[in-house]
């Protein structure tokens, strides 16, 4: 056996670095933490001053078996975990779980997986940080406690299965925060005025640096400046320069990963971890924006050899976090020579990005001339700003421009988008211009911009809540848990009044825009609005953004070892919990769940709306069982909420379903149910795609989804059977599987699923031969299962209990009592068996 185990988070990893070390070191991966805290409310003991008691997950008790035996065979274990608190705790769990030996165990960190990086750190081994520990546990620790304690709150009171927690519920709370902004903005119109002049065959843009209020107001300057004459008043010519923004550092990767490149979060630091365990860049999770001395050479000679000498511009950054760690660098590739990293395009397009980012920061700013142009005319003070833009020296900008979150541009900024800033012609002061056409249009103020995912991160970043390692895992929570959906909306059409002065003559005219439309923006549900509002009332200092960033500051703190993990938790928990217990005497019915509308205009029926079990919804009267009155239902159409829908929106929801006509003598009916707007056909469900409007959809165009779905459907199929129609064998995204009703059921690889028999199908689902009632079998096979877990989790609480029990039998007093008592029994039973025999005789 090799004499070195090297012990890593991940298989990629480990088959990296195992190139780079010789035949004496086995590299081994632990697929990420090997314990937990145990399940269940017990893991952690409050009164023990937080001890937590922690067990080897169950789906890592093989790996931990195999890790056991190959630490014993070694003459040095190296745990080679991340760099940062997760990857410290995770080689102090490996450390308990393996018995380990300090004599034989050394912790060796990397910011890269390179060659060089590798054998540096095995040159530089040191113990496990037990700061970096403890900040870590005290993160885990105080996030069970607060999901533990305060999600049964949200059940009783709310909606069972909600879940709550430090950072996610401070996420939800900024989200409902911005989306009430944007309901209760109120947009204001004013008249912006923009001019085309001309010198010649060119065209200049200009445009009046002031808005007028009113329609009037512009109509009466247009009315003044007809006929007027118009000219150069003054010329301004200024140098200009831009700078290169910092390297990558996890945010900022995530923000322009999504911008750029429309990725998610989450998808980001996937390919992010790929490209890192592949030894292509260094570590993803950081917020510093240094770069090592080595790099830094290393982008100056690629610089210089693929631009030229003028384009290096060394530049050291420094993070604007206080808490950032400087020994750290920020994110970039491991070898700048490289630039072809990946045959996957995702893994490539990151790569590129994260490259040229890096390599940019290291180059001469780019050299500009501005030029301002002030054009007067001869009936009145005001002026028009025409102003150009010419790149002189092209410096970073010859790699690379970074790219801006909606609500970071200006209207100026967001119209260049289409055209660009424009070059202006040769002009000279006083020099005459003539006039196209001047524009007085009406516009509205924007709204705040609702978060996207990267928009969400910059703002968790500059409020000090959550970390680097924490941003992903918290934006895709919060969208599995149902507060956040991300999605595209549609916008609506508005009218817009519009002047032209041309040719001596003022016009009236009125156009339309498309406004509000969205794109991979952050919407909060109905449950979000509910849940923020429910837990700011009473758990204002968990949903607080200071305390929440003052947390975080007090788990740096520990991880510098200022203070102690459980000083931090008793100063957090004595107030929740206190609070916790204080939610015992909330009536149920005062939680803002639902909302009275008004009256039925013609039935005088109470219209409410409320959240129900499978989303919010609008009801037409109550329930009276004794009369068997049923009240109606409608789900909410996507983009409205409970605590904004007007009367008139709830009764349009109402003439659904309804009926489109026939088709193939049977009825098509529409419908919104759980899963958004559908067309009933033939007991078929077709779902009605985002471009149609279920109240307004065509026969036609029914018609046409139904035929396109049952295109769909063949393509899928594979085989069905004469037997029942709910058994079917399908082609799906991952390969193919069977269905058997709404139950999906996994093929076995060594079945052919074209040949496969109705009887087999039912085996598979665990059913009987008997296909007189499939649902009902179903059901039945599943109540079994259910039954036979249950079977099986007694039996091992059982065993458990018994194992605890087990030493007390031990003790030697229990002995000579257990002793004691067979001595005494045994007489009775000879006399008893000394009866039997007389009664035989």
């Amino acid at each position: 056996m090799p004499k070195n185990l090297v012990i890593v988070e991940s298989p990629a990893k480990a088959k990296t670095i195992e190139g780079y070390l010789g035949k004496d070191f086995t590299v081994k991966s632990s697929y990420g933490h090997v314990r937990d805290l145990q399940k269940g409310d017990k893991a952690i003991d409050i009164a023990n001053n937080f001890t937590p008691t922690y067990e080897v997950s169950p789906d890592k008790k093989d790996v931990v078996k195999e890790l056991k035996k190959l630490a014993k065979e070694a003459e040095m274990v190296w745990l080679a975990t991340d760099d940062d608190r997760e990857g410290e705790a995770i080689s102090w769990h490996l450390k308990e779980s393996l018995d380990l030996d300090d004599k034989k165990t050394r912790r060796i960190v990397f910011r890269e997986i390179t060659k060089n990086a590798i054998l540096n750190a095995v040159q530089t081994p040191r113990g496990i940080d037990i700061d970096l520990v403890n900040a870590q546990q005290a993160r885990r620790i105080l996030d069970r406690l607060v999901g533990f304690e305060m999600s049964p709150v949200l059940w009783k009171k709310i909606k069972a299965g909600l879940s709550a927690g430090r950072v996610q519920s401070v996420a939800v709370r900024i989200v409902v925060d911005r989306e009430r902004e944007v309901d209760q903005f109120n947009a204001t119109a004013l008249f912006k005025v923009t001019a085309e002049f001309k010198d010649g065959t060119k065209t200049i843009k200009a445009e009046l640096p002031n808005r007028f209020e009113t329609e009037a107001e512009a109509q009466a300057f247009l009315d003044k400046l007809v006929g007027a004459d118009f000219f150069v008043r003054d010329l301004e010519k200024k140098p200009a320069k831009k700078s290169p923004s910092a390297p990558f550092t996890t945010s900022t990767l995530q923000q322009e990963a999504s911008r750029k490149l429309s990725f998610s979060v989450a998808q980001t630091m996937t390919v992010a971890q790929r490209l890192y365990e592949a030894g292509k860049i260094s570590y993803m999770r950081t917020d510093s924006v240094n770069l090592s001395d080595f790099a830094i050479d290393a982008a100056r000679t690629t610089i210089t050899t693929n631009y030229g000498g003028e384009y290096a511009f060394t530049r050291k950054y420094k993070s604007k976090s206080e808490n950032a760690q400087e020994a750290h660098e920020a994110i970039r590739p491991t070898d700048f020579n490289v630039q072809q990293a990946s045959s996957d395009r995702n893994e490539q397009r990151l790569y590129d990005l994260i490259w040229k980012r890096a390599i940019a920061s290291q180059m001469a700013d780019a050299k500009l001339e501005r030029t301002v142009v002030t054009i007067g005319n001869n009936k009145g003070p005001e002026n028009f700003i025409a102003t150009g833009e010419v790149i002189t020296f092209e410096g970073f900008l010859k790699v690379y421009l970074e790219s801006k979150d909606e609500e970071d541009e200006d209207e100026e900024e967001i119209e260049a988008k289409t055209g660009g800033t424009a070059t202006l012609p040769p002009l000279t002061v006083n020099q005459k211009l003539g006039l196209n056409q001047i524009v007085a249009v009406e516009r509205y103020t924007r709204p705040p911009s609702r978060y996207t995912e990267a928009s969400l991160v910059k703002k968790l970043e500059e409020m000090g809540i959550g970390r680097p390692s924490t941003y992903a895992p918290t934006i895709s929570t919060i969208q599995k848990r149902g507060y956040v959906i991300k999605e595209d909306r549609d916008g609506r059409e508005r009218k817009l009044k519009q002047l032209t002065l041309k040719d001596n003559a003022v016009k009236a005219a009125v156009i339309t825009e498309n406004t509000g439309q969205e794109k991979s923006k952050l919407f909060p549900t109905d449950l979000a609005m509910i849940t923020n509002d429910f837990l700011v009332e009473h758990f204002p200092r968990v949903t607080d953004f200071n305390f929440t960033a003052m947390v975080e500051k007090e788990f740096d703190d520990i991880a510098e070892g200022k203070i102690k993990w459980q000083s931090m938790l008793k100063g957090f928990y004595g107030d929740f919990h206190e609070q916790v217990l204080k939610t015992e005497n909330i009536d149920r019915s005062t939680v803002n769940t639902s909302r009275i509308l008004g009256t039925h205009p013609e039935t005088g029926e109470q219209i409410s709306t409320r959240l129900g079990r499978y989303g919010p919804f609008v009801q037409i009267g109550e329930a009276d069982e004794e009369k068997g009155i049923k009240p109606k239902y409608a789900s909410l159409r996507k983009g409205q909420l409970i605590e904004n829908i007007t009367l008139e929106e709830a009764l349009e929801l109402f003439k659904l379903p309804r009926e489109l006509g026939a088709f193939e003598d049977k009825p098509m009916v529409v419908a919104i149910g759980r899963f958004g707007p559908y067309i009933r056909h033939n007991s078929k469900f077709v779902s009605i795609p985002k471009i149609d409007d279920p109240m307004t959809i065509s026969a036609e165009r029914g018609i046409e989804l139904i035929l396109a779905k049952r295109v769909s459907d063949a393509e899928k199929l594979i085989l069905e059977f004469p037997e029942s129609e709910y058994v079917k064998v399908l082609k799906g995204r991952w390969g193919p599987y069977l269905a058997i009703g709404k139950n999906n059921f996994k093929l076995p690889k060594d079945k052919e699923p074209a040949s496969l028999t109705y009887a087999e199908c039912l085996a598979i689902a665990g059913l009987d031969h008997d296909p007189t009632d499939v649902d009902a079998g179903l059901a039945k096979a599943k109540k079994g299962k259910a039954a036979a877990k249950k079977t099986t989790t007694a039996k091992k609480t059982a065993v458990k209990k018994a194992a605890v029990k087990k030493p007390a039998a031990k003790k030697p007093a229990a002995k000579k009592a257990v002793a004691k008592k067979a001595a005494a029994k045994k007489p009775a039973a000879k006399k008893a068996s000394a009866k039997k025999t007389t009664a035989k005789k």
